[in-house]
């Protein structure tokens, strides 16, 4: 007999496209949240925390049901990301830490929120360490499984269309048996087809054959469209850390926001915690390898970090003395004009909360 659980994996794949859309949704409703009433910010927080858990396990589902189905080849190829954690999936020690990782980072800004109503500064201080350190070992445990830099995020993201997702019930769950397959369509009538016989091509119309001959393989590359890195071995779209200062380089990466909350915890007055951080996050940048131009995924990698230091304008003295005034004063200046006065009364609404939240503004 099916379980519930069964019954609820048939239910999403058969209609994977409107709970996406439904998800969708949502997921706009909280940006829209905060400043509306009272602990409007934990509602949306708790809301988006929610919708990312469920969207795990959906995509888990999603995912083992296309894999199952012979007939359903994607539209596009997977991205070179997708390659890469999906095969490092496999292994059963990356794939579990690399969710509960994920788990940590959902949940971590509604914990923190939790923990200013119901505790004291210093006890909210302390779990915002302990989460930290959490992840700071999970990190580190990945580190060591792939002996390569880590990716953001560690698990593949959603790659598929949700329009493409077979409903049929011979695919409708992973842990359900399949039925008989489904009838053959009706042929067109007779009557209906169109029945006319379309002439030939005027020679002086139609395009000359080429008169270049290829090989078998090289037909068989152009048609696939392959790269350098199409070629590759997942695994290898990344190499490993080779040199002491590579290594040095991604332990100071990881180790950086622990270090940083460690400061924050006991000095929130001065300067020393967004400096020694930012001291530490161009360190670590000026130590790790030059990846070659075949290692875009790498580059891609680096180049996401390097953006990430625009979060710095939003954290310490930065943001209370250049960000924050600026952002007040396109706020005010802007409030009456249509459409732009949306924007500008929904950024009111979310400044406040970049004072009061650590994890707002956190990595």
């Amino acid at each position: 007999m099916p379980s519930p659980l069964s019954h609820y994996e048939a239910f999403l794949i058969k209609n994977v496209s409107t709970i996406s859309s439904i998800d969708s949704t949502l997921r706009s409703i909280s940006w829209l949240l905060p400043g509306r009433f009272k602990d409007a910010e934990l509602a949306s927080e708790a809301l988006s925390a929610s919708l990312n858990v469920l969207g795990l396990y959906h995509d888990t589902l999603i995912t083992k049901a296309l894999e199952a189905d012979p007939k359903h080849k994607p539209i596009l190829p997977p991205s070179l990301h997708t390659r890469y954690t999906r095969a490092w999936a496999e292994n059963r020690s990356y794939k579990w830490v690399s969710r509960v990782l994920e788990l940590v980072r959902y949940v971590e800004l509604l914990l923190e929120m939790g923990l200013r109503r119901k505790a004291p500064p210093k006890y909210r201080w302390r779990g915002i360490v302990f989460l930290e350190i959490v992840k700071a070992l999970l990190r580190l445990i990945l580190l060591r499984i792939t002996r390569r830099p880590l990716l953001s995020p560690p698990l593949p993201e959603q790659d598929f269309d949700p329009t493409a997702v077979p409903s049929s019930s011979a695919t409708s769950s992973p842990t359900l048996a399949p039925s008989s397959p489904a009838s053959s369509p009706p042929s067109t009538p007779e009557h209906l087809k169109n029945n006319r016989v379309q002439l030939e091509p005027h020679p002086l119309l139609s395009t000359p054959p080429s008169t270049r001959r290829t090989s078998p393989v090289e037909d068989f590359l152009l048609s696939k469209a392959l790269m350098t890195s199409s070629v590759k071995s997942p695994t290898s779209l990344v190499k490993p850390l080779s040199s002491p200062k590579d290594w040095l380089s991604e332990g100071i990466y990881i180790l950086r926001p622990l270090i940083y909350v460690i400061l924050l915890s006991s000095d929130q007055r001065s300067n020393r915690p967004l400096m020694v951080a930012l001291l530490l996050e161009l360190f670590s940048r000026n130590l790790r390898r030059v990846p070659s131009n075949s290692s875009a995924l790498e580059r891609a990698e680096y180049a996401h970090r390097d953006r990430d230091l625009l979060w710095y304008a939003l954290r310490g003295s930065i943001w209370q003395t250049w960000t924050k005034p600026r952002l007040d004063a396109f706020a005010s200046s802007t409030a009456g004009i249509p459409v732009v006065g949306l924007f500008s009364a929904l950024l009111s609404d979310w400044t406040p909360l970049i004072d009061e939240y650590y994890y707002y503004t956190a990595l």
